[in-house]
């Protein structure tokens, strides 16, 4: 059976993004580091081409094409969040130099990559088997930028 995976495009800092995704999220690490035996048109020889690496487990791969990648938002990284302490410290760190707060839990790092930062609450929430909960909820999430907690749990009470 095939292994899928989803690779990620950068200009020439890959392994700078690598580095900091798996600093960021735990059960994550850096499997590979592919070096070009020669020169090519994005790079010389000895430059990192392709990284394989996972986050919390997810296999993905990052590879340097010589010249950024302009992301949309038809994909992104989703990371499931235990507590507001770790949306708020994942949200700190991927919009920090250069990153961007879109709405709705989602957000562009400084390489452009979209991510969802999602509370492990919401699903749940959204899911009431009441109708009007799970539309209260939904209504308070789509004001928010970046996801709150207490005011998903907030507006599930009614």
């Amino acid at each position: 059976m095939a292994k899928v995976t989803t690779c990620l495009w950068f200009g020439t800092d890959a392994e700078a993004a690598v580095r900091f995704y798996v600093s960021l999220v735990p059960g994550s690490g850096i499997g590979h580091i592919q070096r070009s035996p020669a020169s090519w048109p994005g790079g010389a020889a000895g430059d990192v081409i392709l990284i394989t690496f996972t986050l919390g487990g997810q296999s993905f791969q990052a590879l340097n094409g010589g010249t950024p990648a302009s992301y949309g938002t038809a994909a992104s990284i989703s990371a499931l969040c235990a507590d507001q302490a770790e949306v708020d410290r994942l949200w700190a760190a991927l919009t920090a130099d250069g990153g961007a707060e879109i709405m709705c839990g989602w957000l562009r790092d400084r390489w452009g990559v979209p991510w969802q930062i999602v509370p492990e609450c919401l699903p749940r929430l959204l899911a009431d088997p009441d109708p009007t909960v799970s539309a209260r909820v939904f209504a308070a999430m789509t004001a928010m930028i970046k996801l709150d907690i207490a005011a998903l749990e907030r507006a599930a009470a009614g």
